[in-house]
């Protein structure tokens, strides 16, 4: 057997790791050659069959547990099954019409009703759901206003589509007078009134690289104090989310140290390292799926998390998705993951 990868693995050793892998996720007990052999439906010996399973232990497919003789699959090896040798199944009728009719008959306000498909997910899947808030459109900025402080510290405040209002504190280089503020806000207002922030930062590094021949010193300085504003995030909401479910990992036989499922919820509740998938996901298209090591996470090694994004006709809005074992049923799990993404941007929609 050559050990480029197409040629390494053949059309019998594929068949042989799809089984494996199919029984593993079924019965969680590692998978013998015997019982390969035996549900291959290939006229294959059992010597065969070891060989194919040692082909692959090398190529880091599959790995033996030391307390026994099966094999178990590893991270690539649920990775080359993912992309390679999954069979979709259509979106079971039962759950699709469950799915469908739950979203019929949520009238809920838009927090509730993530809260209610992060349910969803969790009871259709059996694992934990999680569904970012939806993100508001981009806001437009209708004002800023300058406050002089002490110490060179000036209050800024923000007022977005005529009614949200932001205050953030900014440190200056120097003492600007209530005059010079005021010359600066005007200016400022004329320039970016209407625009989003990410056009408004887009304006700003713009008129900073130009030449700054024709611009006056007010201007400059507008200018400069508008890039302190908006570098510091302002107007932008962080992803938030709701998880449910998570008790389904309970009964996981991979997870079923209770100190790694402390650490587990724990990262649940401070939410910073699935911010941090999740965002990925919100830039990708479609289903993504992070197996294991994949995610950057230690605390998710024996974890995979399948996500989509969702979007309201025009925009996408968050993201959604199920946490469970490596070892879940992704031909199960993905359709579910796609058919609630789906839903819930045509829920949102309708409400606009």
């Amino acid at each position: 057997m050559g050990h480029e990868r197409e040629e390494a693995l053949g059309e019998r050793a594929q068949h042989l790791l799809r089984i494996l892998i199919e029984s593993y996720i079924r019965d969680g007990q590692p998978v013998g050659s015997r019982a390969l052999s035996r549900e291959s439906g290939l006229q294959l010996s059992s010597a065969t069959v070891r060989n194919v399973m040692a082909d692959l232990e090398q190529l880091g497919f599959v790995a033996s547990p030391h307390t026994s003789a099966g094999r178990v699959p590893t991270d690539k090896g649920y990775r080359f099954f993912v992309d390679s040798l999954l069979r979709l199944r259509p979106l079971d009728e039962v759950v699709g019409a469950e799915l469908r009719r739950a979203f019929e008959t949520t009238r809920e306000g838009s927090t509730d009703l993530i809260a209610t498909v992060s349910e969803l997910l969790s009871r259709a899947t059996h694992l934990a759901g999680v569904v970012t808030l939806p993100r508001t459109r981009q806001a437009a900025i209708t004002q800023i206003e300058f406050v002089g402080l002490s110490e060179n510290r000036v209050l800024v405040v923000l007022v977005f589509n005529d009614r949200e209002v932001q205050n953030r504190v900014i440190q200056l280089e120097r003492h600007f007078s209530p005059d010079e503020l005021k010359r600066a806000s005007n200016y400022l207002n004329e320039q970016f009134r209407g625009r989003s922030l990410p056009e408004a930062r887009q304006e700003i590094l713009r008129q900073l690289s130009e030449a700054h021949a024709h611009m006056n010193q007010i201007m400059l300085e507008a200018i400069s104090v508008a890039q302190q504003v908006f570098e510091s995030g302002a107007g932008e909401s962080r992803l938030e989310y709701v998880i449910k479910g998570e008790t389904n990992l309970m009964g996981v036989a991979e997870l079923t140290s209770v100190e790694k499922l402390r650490r587990l919820f724990e990262a649940f509740n401070e939410k910073r390292d699935f911010l941090h998938l999740l965002d990925q996901s919100l830039k990708a298209e479609g289903v993504q799926i992070f197996i294991g090591h994949e995610s950057g996470y230690q605390i998710l090694d024996d974890c995979s998390v399948v996500t989509a994004p969702y979007a309201d006709g025009e925009s996408v809005l968050g993201v959604l998705g199920v946490i469970g074992p490596t070892r879940m049923s992704y031909e199960r799990v993905i359709p579910i993951v796609e058919m609630t993404a789906k839903l819930l941007g045509a829920a949102l929609n309708s409400r606009r």
